[in-house]
């Protein structure tokens, strides 16, 4: 499927963006120490589960100086049903003893994706949640479903995805990763509800696909 032709995407994507505009992340953080920590367990795992396990683990580990001086052995015991709990121990040891200190915490792409476990995802939901400016576009599972639905990206790589967005979004719009994530859980299901969907007007798979059949 490619990309949908003659759509003002800056347009496009703004109720999108008001709709969204202050929604939180689905993970139960409360503040970056704990988002960090939270974002690297739920790859390939889900909000959902580590919210469940979240508290117990910041009431042992409260921040990161008291997460960066535990033992792998204790701090593999309270996230062992974490899905790739093994590495995912160590890559939060490594980034506690690289950090050391709640106020070290980077705030740069760069600086994010040097760590062990974060990726452009995990970065860009960071600065994002954080309230920094954006340096990309977040592109989680659900925006790799829904951006080439509506037409605005094709494929299925995240990160070709992210640069055919950027392309045509200015960075003021750059919350349109998020803003689809938020609809890919609600309305753009794998199963999509396009009847309820604000943005069907737009829609390559709504105009080319739903209508035709209806």
């Amino acid at each position: 499927m490619e990309k949908y032709p003659n759509v003002n995407w800056s347009e496009a994507v703004k109720p999108l963006l008001k709709k969204y505009k202050n929604e939180k992340h689905p993970l139960a953080y409360k503040n970056t120490y704990q988002l960090i920590v939270m974002v690297v367990l739920s790859a390939q795992d889900s909000d959902r589960h580590i919210n469940k396990i979240a508290p117990m683990l910041f009431e042992a580990f409260p921040n990161m100086s008291a997460l960066s001086k535990t033992t792998e052995k204790n701090l593999h015991t309270h996230i062992s049903d974490v899905r790739n709990s093994d590495k995912k121990t160590q890559w939060l040891l490594q980034i506690a003893q690289t950090i050391k200190d709640d106020k070290n915490i980077p705030y740069t792409l760069d600086a994010l994706t040097a760590l062990p476990g974060i990726g452009r995802k995990s970065a860009n939901v960071i600065l994002r949640e954080s309230g920094k400016e954006p340096e990309g576009i977040m592109v989680d599972l659900h925006t790799v479903r829904v951006a080439p639905r509506l037409g605005i990206a094709f494929g299925t790589d995240p990160k070709k995805i992210e640069k055919q967005m950027i392309e045509v979004l200015p960075k003021s719009e750059w919350d349109a990763g998020m803003a689809m994530s938020f609809l890919g859980r609600e309305i753009c299901r794998p199963t999509p509800k396009c009847e309820i969907c604000l943005m069907k007007a737009v829609c390559k798979y709504y105009n080319e696909v739903v209508v035709k059949q209806l």
